[in-house]
């Protein structure tokens, strides 16, 4: 990892992304949605202030966790005077996080457990079927996929009206 003497107070792009281990297009995109911020020179260049290391690790570590990043920026945007986020900061938004990741993680086990029913049954609308159509209305009038068929009036002088159908139309029975 490339070291920046003290000396230096602001870093450019390329410096910040060697440091954090962001790539460019990373950084732009955080700048962009307000998680970092910079000075232009007036060659219109980016100035990131050595602070925005520890904004970037801070942003990195949440989205590894799977916090959204609207949930990142207002975290930080929470700090007083946009203040770089310190230990302590993280630790409390970190308690905050958890019950939102715990639910997450119960989901996900749910969805995992669940995958299982659907392997094989090709039909993906049985009535048991939690991941592909979980309020399922047709499944409880019949088994199998149903195929929403609405009367359409033609467009344009060229197409043929259509004949009216039944609204639930048989697919795979």
């Amino acid at each position: 990892m490339p070291q920046i003497p003290e000396k230096i107070q602001e870093l450019t792009v390329g410096q910040l992304a060697a440091r954090s281990g962001a790539a460019v297009s990373a950084l732009h995109f955080y700048e962009a949605k307000g998680l970092i911020s910079s000075r232009r020179t007036s060659g219109n260049q980016r100035r990131f202030g050595r602070d925005a290391l520890r904004r970037v690790a801070f942003v990195r570590a949440a989205q590894r966790v799977g916090i959204p990043l609207a949930t990142i920026r207002e975290a930080l945007a929470e700090l007083p005077e946009g203040r770089t986020p310190t230990r302590d900061d993280w630790a409390r938004l970190s308690e905050s996080w958890r019950s939102e990741l715990d639910e997450r993680i119960k989901q996900l086990n749910r969805l995992r457990d669940h995958l299982t029913d659907c392997i094989g049954c090709g039909c993906l609308s049985l009535d048991t079927c939690v991941l592909s159509n979980p309020d399922d209305a047709f499944g409880e009038r019949r088994a199998g996929s149903r195929l929403m068929v609405e009367h359409r009036e033609p467009t344009n002088h060229r197409q043929r009206p259509s004949r009216p159908r039944d609204r639930d139309t048989e697919c795979c029975d």
